[in-house]
């Protein structure tokens, strides 16, 4: 596996600081539950794990799936027409919104879009960048043991000199090949999810790098040897369909579309789908009827102790097709917070979905149930939960610009050396549930699906995150406590911060702020 990944002074560095290193850092935090080793990526993607081999495992030859080849592909006519249809109500959503702001691709324009003709170019294609072990999801795909993420960075391939080093560009667009974790362990038997835990547990353990790695994943009983195109699930974009470098409105700002696109086995194509609890807030304050049923839904018992774990499943009628995520943020609420107005407060307007009374209540009765709710004790934490568990609600916290998993770029000259981490604090902080759950399924127990705030991880009794920006460290999330401790929220009373350092809120509005030096 990778060498250990400096991330805390890394994102340090990047916000003009430096961070305290992690007392004991002999590990990679990401043991066990990711391949980003840079040479090892290099040869998966030469080889069985290329994406001509995944989306196109007849076609002749193992010569890279460029652009215009794999959109050319029949099971990607619809990815292909559902993004066109996506730009086109961005452009027009824009021009009505923004009509002094001028839009298209190039940097003449205020707006620049993502040029859709790279979607088509015989000089990029999408490059191996990240597998990512998502066995802890394995309560939405329970009979396929979770899932498995390949993650592909789009790439022109013609390398570039710069100064000493010849780099190959980068361009922002993600695509997530999600394969069911179950496969075949090569004598016809499927892998019990036991077994499959064991196999990447024990990868994390190897010592190998690059090619001698790669083929120990590949081999029988690795990690990777029963994964492959007949284990394909769905696939997950996120582009950057725009940036305004110079608006005369908008400081600094870049939007990205995200869709999710389900495998039609039967049809042999992928047919875009609903966003997992990507709530339609939009829809439900406009239809009373709509609003009353997701209600009802949220509120129920059983559905209302799922939200505080973050396993809850919302049915695909409240949900969005697409969605557009702002960063930085900072911009109109009901675009960065899918949840924004749905409980009544000072912007509900009136129209909001729930009322403070509706979640007074729903918390007494957890609490007469004995339901031990680990992150909704407050109006503001259903809140915060509520639009955590979405899709743009995540990606904008604690991400990397748009993204959790920007991943390796190994077609650099020196990807080894690269001062960019392949993921986002989030991704790394919550490294430590997810192995844990892959230790309950090989010991045989039952997982703890359950999960904290994206702001905050789940550390699970583990002291391995704290003192890092992901716990209680330099740059943490943490929440500024009142001088009264009885006014503070209960749902985020315990972000504090390690020795040395205080609560330091983002802004005067609210209490939730970064841990600093302290100073006097």
């Amino acid at each position: 596996m990778a060498s250990a990944p400096r991330a805390s002074i890394v994102f340090a560095l990047a916000l003009g600081a430096a961070s305290p290193a992690r007392a004991v850092d002999t590990a990679p935090i990401e043991r066990g539950t990711a391949i980003i080793d840079p040479a090892a990526l290099r040869e998966l993607d030469h080889g069985r794990f290329g994406l001509a081999r995944i989306m196109a495992p007849g076609r002749a030859g193992d010569t890279p799936l460029d652009d215009r080849e794999l959109f050319a592909l029949s099971s990607m006519l619809p990815v292909s027409r559902a993004l066109d249809d996506d730009f086109e109500r961005y452009i027009v959503k824009h021009e009505a919104e923004l009509p002094n702001e001028s839009i298209g691709v190039g940097p003449g324009f205020a707006f620049q879009l993502f040029d859709r003709a790279q979607l088509h170019s015989p000089e990029v294609r999408f490059v191996l960048s990240g597998i990512v072990n998502r066995m802890d999801r394995a309560y939405v795909l329970d009979k396929s043991c979770g899932e498995i993420r390949l993650i592909y960075r789009l790439t022109e391939t013609n390398a570039k000199a710069i100064g000493e080093a010849a780099v190959t560009p980068r361009l922002p667009m993600t695509l997530n090949v999600v394969l069911k974790a179950k496969g075949e362990s090569g004598d016809g038997k499927m892998l019990t999810c036991a077994e499959i835990a064991r196999r990447w547990l024990n990868a994390g353990k190897l010592g190998a790098t690059g090619a001698a790695l790669a083929d120990q994943l590949t081999a029988p009983g690795g990690a990777l040897a029963s994964l492959g195109s007949e284990n394909l699930d769905r696939i997950e974009t996120n582009l950057q369909i725009a940036h305004a470098p110079k608006s005369a409105t908008q400081h600094f700002r870049t939007d990205y579309l995200m869709k999710v696109f389900n495998y039609d086995e039967a049809a042999g194509v992928f047919a875009e789908a609903p966003m997992e609890d990507q709530i339609d807030r939009d829809r439900l304050l406009a239809d009373a009827d709509l609003a009353r049923d997701f209600r009802a839904f949220i509120l129920d018992p059983v559905h209302f102790a799922e939200l505080d774990r973050g396993t809850l499943v919302i049915p695909d009628r409240f949900l969005l097709r697409s969605a557009i995520a702002p960063t930085p943020t900072g911009f109109a609420p009901s675009e960065l917070q899918p949840a924004f107005g749905l409980v009544a407060g000072e912007d509900s307007a009136g129209r909001a979905v729930f009322s403070k009374e509706d979640i007074v209540v729903a918390l007494v009765r957890e609490a007469v149930l004995d339901t031990n709710l680990q992150n909704i004790k407050s109006v503001d934490g259903f809140e915060r939960r509520l639009n955590d568990i979405t899709c743009t609600g995540c990606h904008q916290t604690r991400g990397i610009g748009g993204f959790h998993f920007p991943g390796v770029d190994w077609m650099a000259a020196k990807p080894s050396n690269s001062t960019v981490v392949p993921a986002s604090p989030h991704f790394f902080g919550d490294q430590i549930r997810r192995r844990d759950i892959l230790t309950a399924f090989a010991d045989g127990k039952a997982p703890d699906f359950s999960r904290g705030f994206s702001s905050r991880p789940q550390v699970r009794g583990s002291t391995e995150l704290a003192g890092t920006e992901y716990q209680d460290g330099w740059g943490a999330h943490c929440y500024v406590s009142h001088e009264n401790a009885s006014e503070n929220d209960k749902s985020f009373q315990g972000w504090t911060c390690a020795a040395g350092l205080t609560c330091q809120a983002v802004s005067p509005a609210t209490r939730m702020g970064m841990c600093f030096v302290t100073t006097r």
